[in-house]
């Protein structure tokens, strides 16, 4: 009995349903070592940051070029949903990121078994575990990757079904996926033409009318999106300069070397790093032409091969096709110190996972039992313990630049990244200092490793104008590096006699960086420092507190700048207690507010309940011991339980020289017994 086609349709998506959950185990066994993995290099870019975190950051991620690092806006505004579930705990980005990519693998399992492919569900189970693509999923940032390849697919798939119906649903459902893929990151623009491939390969030919016309409007929008993408990249990114000067010629050995680098760590996956050396690119060595030679030679021969057979011509089409964005051809920030990555050849790797689980199916199926099982079985194994052992990698910034360096000594990249990971954990300030040190001898017109250095140096006794000099030389180099400004303005406050240069640089950072709340609150810290500048101090803050509301800090600093005006120290008093409410147990908040109340006639003991406040939160807090200690000495008959408060203070910090006077006076003011 033939069954009708729906009824076909739905036994044949029933029966592939039970491997969905098992693609997603598999996944989660061979990521788990990454899924507490730490932040990593320009995760916090991703991450939302604290001007975007409104309604109104919303709002700018989708119509503000340059609020984000690229304008990927459905990326953005999946970042901002998964801020506001749970912030910064990087659990929650690593599952949903994880979550994509068995997506995905589920999803192209669902392609094979509609092109009537041998092997569906192995190439969905290759795909989720092939160590290449651990860095993609192992590292926030890729979250672009990894949403934009299951919008990718899910758009093929649906398209796949109105090439067979020609339903306009089916259509226009297809191109509102392409589009939010294309919103999520622009590699998706090849789509179109993988379709193209894929309907030649089917038929042998394609017709205007059924084949091309269709996709045209798709052609033009990624094209568009395309253009739109490489103009972020050079305008806000910085994807140009010197190091993308290459020439015609140049970009033609690059493209060629890149394919031979890719399709081998397909089959091979070893030695896979994060950041691989940057090939020099010599039009004047003949071994060079090689590269672009061979792969001229390959298509000749799978085009002569097609006359009979144009699968695989048809895949090595739709591999240099999804990789034509990153083979050299178009300036991406990346090749700034490397022009291949990983995470470049994430969806290409399907033009090579899919025909050859196909093979690898038929052939195996061919020998017979048991050999159908063992094969996939052994293969699948080996991958996912190698995709294992690479995720482990991605658990810490520590750990990844040094196996980076193992690898890849001359990487300044990971020289320069392991200092920022190193200049984080307490105690380990010098080594922070020499992998800057060593970055700028592979580089040395690195600027953000000259801030760096400088930001080392700038915590180390009697370093400060080796600091301000390496500041000085970053800026040189990069006048829009808006974070060497801010940290030169940081470094002259610290001389009373620069007060003015410092904020100057502010007033620069701030030109160039004008929604950085650190910034207008550092220039407000200053600004306090400046005789007649204490309006503008607060100016300032309130403009920081306008972009991050939420920053304690902040808040902390604007009320104690309001406190300085003796009409405004109510509303001092209110800034200090809406930190309170969100934070209850702040022991700064609660000392800031402590102190403003004891300025305020008739709040002395409410003033002593806040600094008690405060030692209860943190009982080692020194300054808020030596506060409590004032306002009990100004209460009558309580002088001495501010000697034990002194004395606290002194005990937590002995050369506490504000306290040890006020313990010395409040000694000679007890009476003395008779």
């Amino acid at each position: 009995m033939n069954l009708p086609a729906k009824h076909d349709a739905r036994q044949r998506r029933t029966s592939v349903l039970p491997l969905f959950p098992l693609i997603g185990c598999a996944a989660l066994l061979a990521y788990w070592p990454a899924l507490r993995g730490t932040l990593l290099w320009d995760d916090p870019a991703h991450i939302t940051a604290t001007a975007l975190q409104s309604m109104h950051g919303l709002w700018r991620i989708w119509f503000s070029l340059g609020a984000t690092q690229q304008y990927y806006p459905l990326l953005h505004s999946a970042f901002w949903l998964e801020h506001r579930f749970w912030g910064d705990a990087v659990l929650g980005y690593h599952l949903v990121n994880l979550a994509q990519h068995a997506l995905a693998a589920c999803l192209v399992v669902l392609i094979v078994r509609r092109l009537a492919l041998p092997g569906a569900w192995l190439a969905g189970l290759v795909f989720a575990l092939h160590p290449v693509s651990v860095e993609s999923v192992a590292w926030i940032s890729e979250q672009k990757g990894t949403l934009s390849a299951v919008f990718y697919l899910a758009s093929a798939l649906v398209y796949l079904r109105f090439d067979q119906t020609r339903r306009r649903s089916s259509y226009f459902w297809a191109l509102g996926l392409f589009v939010l893929a294309l919103l999520s990151k622009t590699v998706t623009a090849t789509l179109p033409l993988a379709l193209l491939v894929i309907f030649w390969w089917q038929r042998g030919r394609l017709g205007w009318r059924r084949d091309i016309r269709p996709l045209l409007p798709w052609i033009v929008l990624g094209a568009a999106a395309g253009i739109l993408t490489a103009w972020v990249e050079r305008t806000f990114i910085g994807a140009q300069g010197p190091a993308y000067a290459l020439s015609a010629l140049q970009r033609f050995l690059l493209a060629g070397r890149a394919f031979w680098f890719y399709a081998p760590k397909l089959l091979w996956p070893a030695s896979l790093i994060f950041s691989y050396p940057r090939w020099k690119l010599d039009p004047g060595s003949a071994w060079q032409y090689l590269y672009p030679l061979g792969v001229i030679v390959a298509l000749i021969a799978l085009g002569l091969l097609a006359r009979t057979r144009r699968g695989p011509l048809a895949a090595m089409l739709l591999f240099i096709g999804t990789l034509f964005p990153v083979l050299g051809f178009l300036n991406v920030y990346p090749f700034l110190f490397s022009y291949v990555a990983d995470h470049f050849v994430y969806l290409a790797s399907l033009a090579i996972i899919v025909p050859l689980s196909s093979v690898l199916v038929s052939f195996a199926t061919h020998l017979g039992k048991p050999a159908n099982v063992v094969l996939p079985a052994v293969l699948l194994t080996i991958l996912g313990t190698l995709a294992w052992r690479q995720s482990g990698i991605y658990r810490d910034a520590d750990t990844l630049y040094r196996a980076t360096l193992i690898r890849n000594p001359a990487s300044w990249l990971a020289h320069n990244n392991l200092g920022v990971a190193l200049l984080e954990k307490p105690g380990h300030l010098a080594e922070a200092k020499t992998e800057y040190q060593a970055a700028l001898e592979l580089n040395p017109d690195d600027a953000e490793a000259h801030n760096n250095l400088g930001n080392a140096l700038a915590r180390m006794p009697g370093r400060l104008p080796e600091a301000v000099r390496e500041f000085e030389i970053a800026i040189r180099l990069e006048p829009r590096l808006a974070q060497a400004h801010q940290n030169l303005g940081n470094a002259l406050a610290r001389n009373p006699k620069r007060l003015q240069d410092s904020i100057r640089q502010f007033e620069i950072a701030l030109q160039l960086k004008s929604d950085d709340p650190q910034i207008r609150n550092d220039l407000g810290v200053t600004l306090l420092q400046a005789p007649g500048h204490l309006s503008d101090a607060i100016t300032q803050f309130q403009a920081a507190l306008r972009i991050s509301p939420d920053d304690a800090q902040v808040r902390t600093n604007l009320g104690n700048a309001l406190s300085q005006i003796p009409a405004r120290r109510p509303d001092a008093v209110s800034q200090f207690q809406a930190i309170l409410r969100r934070e209850p147990y702040n022991p700064q908040a609660h000392n800031s507010l402590a102190i403003t109340l004891a300025q305020m006639p008739g709040r002395l003991p409410d003033a002593i309940a806040e600094f008690q406040a405060a030692l209860r939160s943190e009982p080692n807090f020194a300054e808020a011991h030596n506060n409590l200690g004032r306002a009990l000495s100004q209460t009558p008959g309580r002088l001495p339980e501010a000697i034990v408060e002194y004395q606290a203070a002194l005990q937590i910090k002995p050369d506490y020289t504000q306290a040890r006077a006020n313990l010395e006076a409040a000694q000679s003011a007890q009476p003395k017994l008779p």
